[in-house]
């Protein structure tokens, strides 16, 4: 919908604050009264663009999750829970905007539990909500043997938190002035921890 393309343009350069009904109307060139007809007012139509920048974090940690070489079971899984980490947080330090607005209009978790699908399968590896891709790679590491089934259940809130918390310091908080060789430790030793923490 162009509506939604056009706010997801003002949004990265601009964050949540620039997805206003007016300001998307004119960037998408329809009239302001037209916009109404598919959104019922601001907070419809900033959750439409905040789904879309949580599907652009998605599609990035899909796309670092397949750039993980071959090898072992074991570390492959282990480097593909990293590889969606590092995604998070790149995403976060590149696309401030889209991070910003993700979070700002995202609606509440709606989908299924945590855990294996409800078929009993993993998870599909196309799906590109980042709390799904979470589940499918925390899955994928008791899959392998690396993390006992009994400390998968509520494993996805420790990662999540971890992450964004580190996120959050690094964009709008303490750390954001933080040299670019102390985030890169900062990053590291958050992941680490996770890992060490399953």
């Amino acid at each position: 919908m162009a509506l939604v393309e056009a706010g997801l343009r003002l949004a990265r350069t601009g964050g949540p604050s620039a997805v206003v009904l007016r300001a998307v109307s004119r960037e998408a060139g329809v009239s302001h009264n037209a916009a109404y007809r598919h959104f019922a007012g601001h907070q419809d139509l900033l959750a439409a663009v905040a789904a879309r920048c949580m599907e652009q974090l998605g599609v990035l940690m899909t796309e670092r999750t397949a750039l993980v070489p071959p090898d072992e079971p074991v570390p492959r899984a282990w480097a593909r829970l990293a590889a969606i980490g590092r995604a998070y947080l790149d995403f976060a330090l590149t696309e401030h905007g889209w991070f910003r607005t993700a979070f700002s209009g995202a609606a509440t978790h709606g989908g299924a539990p945590a855990g294996p699908h409800p078929d009993g399968g993993p998870r599909p590896e196309h799906d590109t909500d980042p709390y799904t891709l979470l589940g499918a790679r925390l899955d994928e590491l008791v899959a392998v043997g690396a993390l006992p089934a009994a400390r998968r259940p509520g494993a996805e809130y420790a990662a999540w938190s971890a992450v964004h918390g580190l996120a959050g310091l690094l964009v709008d908080g303490p750390l954001r002035d933080l040299p670019a060789d102390e985030v890169q430790v900062a990053i590291e030793t958050v992941l680490a921890a996770v890992a060490r923490g399953l």
